[in-house]
């Protein structure tokens, strides 16, 4: 069986697909077309917020969004130290500090009691100036965002909502990519909604990021492409791609729907056999991975090998233990959740077509 099987997702819109990539290359607007344009209104409706810009990808977005807050040399943004590299990658890019945070172990998202205690240690320290928050919708489940905006306003920092796997989710009706300041997906295509090659967009309510990032998105253009007012970059969303994900996203609440009732089957079959993934009151994941903990991970992912059912592990290296950012000198041991996560989760197939 296949991990993610886009396959079969294809084959039940292939006919969808292939007319909307059929419809690009009749008319010829490969960059920017009207597929990209609808996209973004569609996916503004659908996350529920003013604003919905395509990129080129989750990373490009992460990026864009430090641009628009002026994260730069100095600062620290704090994000969790159990996730996938390009979180703390773009900080670093930015030539900012990455602060790390543990890991609340239910849901494996970033511990706002944790992250309370960063901001206060690095204010305490002096050297850095505390910027922003980046929180990860690890595996399809919305961040505490309650209590991670309180934090937010506590210490006057911006709230940027990595929602790269959370697409789809919510938090008592209200969707991932609409909290905080700005958020960010990925259209990656083992993502909860993928198109067919990379590919990304960024949220907001706040008309001044939305027309700083059209900008910068575009070689940092004005009126047009040729006046070019500030340095920008290169990440626009390629309308086949576009095109690809208007019929994807059409057809995404039904696999949503599905995904959800593929987790409630594991969870009902596994709970006595492993930790199981807990998602809070009020919530609701999109399920990007299936994720469980076990302290004998190797013996069980053995044992679904020999049944042919392929397990991944996500994320067996921590970003505090990452070579890139040895030079940060955080010791094993200072992010005792995560650590234990890393050495004890594996996930399990899981898509619209389990």
């Amino acid at each position: 069986m296949q991990f993610i099987d886009l396959a079969a997702q294809y084959q039940h819109l292939k006919t969808r697909i292939d007319n909307r990539i059929q419809e690009v290359l009749d008319h010829g607007q490969y960059i920017m077309g009207p597929e990209v344009q609808e996209l973004e209104s569609q996916l503004a409706d659908y996350v529920g917020v003013k604003h919905a810009i395509t990129c080129a990808n989750g990373t490009d977005a992460l990026t864009l969004s430090l641009m628009v807050l002026d994260v730069k040399e100095g600062d620290a943004v704090f994000c969790p130290t159990f996730t996938f590299f390009a979180t703390a990658e773009t900080i670093a890019y930015e030539g900012a500090t990455p602060v790390f945070v543990d890991s609340n172990p239910d849901t494996f998202n970033i511990c706002p009691i944790d992250l309370e205690k960063r901001i206060q240690a690095v204010i305490a320290q002096g050297k850095l100036t505390p910027k922003a928050i980046i929180a990860v919708d690890l595996f399809g489940l919305p961040a505490d965002y309650p209590a991670l905006e309180a934090l937010a306003k506590k210490y006057d920092l911006k709230l940027i909502e990595d929602a790269a796997q959370g697409f789809g989710g919510e938090i008592s009706g209200q969707r991932a990519g609409s909290f905080g300041d700005i958020a960010t997906t990925s259209f990656f295509p083992a993502k909860p909604l993928g198109c067919y090659g990379d590919g990304g967009a960024i949220f907001t309510n706040n008309d001044e990021y939305a027309d700083l990032i059209r900008s910068y998105r575009v070689h940092g253009k004005g009126k047009d492409k040729y006046d070019n007012v500030r340095i920008g970059m290169n990440s626009r969303l390629d309308t086949i791609q576009a095109a690809i994900l208007l019929e994807k996203l059409a057809e995404f609440p039904i696999e949503l729907k599905s995904r959800n009732e593929a987790a409630l089957r594991y969870h009902q079959q596994l709970a006595d056999k492993f930790k199981v993934p807990s998602v809070p009151p009020g919530y609701v994941s999109s399920w990007a991975q299936y994720t469980l903990q076990s302290e004998q991970r190797d013996a069980a992912m053995q044992q679904y090998k020999s049944q042919g059912i392929p397990t991944v592990i996500y994320y067996g290296t921590c970003m505090h233990e990452q070579t890139a950012f040895a030079h940060l000198n955080y010791q094993v041991g200072d992010f005792p959740i995560a650590e234990k996560l890393a050495r004890s989760v594996f996930s399990l197939p899981m898509h619209g077509y389990l």
